[in-house]
């Protein structure tokens, strides 16, 4: 997909990895529909700030009436919450679930009759590495990204015949207030990612590792998920 002249919503762009996606999105040549819950928070330039809560479906409804020139749909707005799935808050794992699953579920089913209406375009899916890796201890948020996979593997399927590639990122710890207890070390740039996210928009990737980490799981799935030979 051709960036320059697109026109993006992106979802949590009032800061993180979303705020990095909509300043390249512009710098790229792209219209940009910069969403948050509080858009009086978006502070990028060139940008057009939106109202959108991945939690409310009204509100996405009300974007999607608003940015009916939408050409792309980033789903990049998500919580993490520490919960566990039998220890934590069930409350918690329901809120994580609501905003990394539902929200990007509720937002593809708004935008994309309306990509569809503009000619076609893409869907991505801010994803993670714990799509894959399932630590005890981020029980909840690993369970809404592995949701939020399998989401993006069957609207992949189900959206192509429409004229709307879907894409996952997948990655690691970045440099976001989302890992600011993460020694330095351990995290990519979020700008780098951003960077990688739109170079593998335009080359139509359906999935896109942004860290070696990340490359290193999704190549251990296909040996640690073979049977046992006999």
């Amino acid at each position: 997909m051709e960036l320059k002249n697109a026109v993006a919503v992106v979802t949590g762009a009032n800061r993180g990895l979303g705020r990095h996606l909509a300043a390249q999105l512009v710098q790229r040549g792209a219209k940009v529909y910069a969403a948050a819950r509080r858009p009086e928070t978006v502070d990028l330039p060139g940008v057009t700030p939106l109202r959108l809560d991945v939690t409310d479906e009204a509100s996405i409804r009300e974007a999607a009436r608003i940015a009916s020139d939408a050409t792309l749909l980033i789903n990049n707005a998500g919580a993490s919450t520490g919960a566990t799935l039998i220890g934590g808050d069930l409350e918690e794992v329901r809120r994580e679930m609501d905003t990394n699953f539902f929200g990007p579920l509720t937002a593809s089913r708004a935008f994309a009759p309306v990509i569809e209406g503009n000619g076609g375009g893409a869907v991505l899916n801010v994803l993670s590495v714990l799509s894959w890796l399932h630590p005890a201890g981020l029980g909840s948020y690993a369970a809404s990204k592995a949701a939020a996979w399998a989401l993006s593997n069957a609207t992949r399927e189900e959206l192509a015949p429409r004229g709307i590639a879907v894409s996952a990122l997948h990655v690691g710890y970045m440099d976001t207030d989302m890992a600011a207890a993460v020694p330095a070390d351990q995290k990519v740039s979020a700008a780098e990612v951003a960077g990688q996210a739109l170079d593998g928009i335009e080359k139509g990737l359906p999935e896109i590792l942004a860290d070696e980490l990340t490359r290193q799981v999704k190549h251990g799935l296909a040996t640690t998920l073979q049977p046992n030979a006999a």
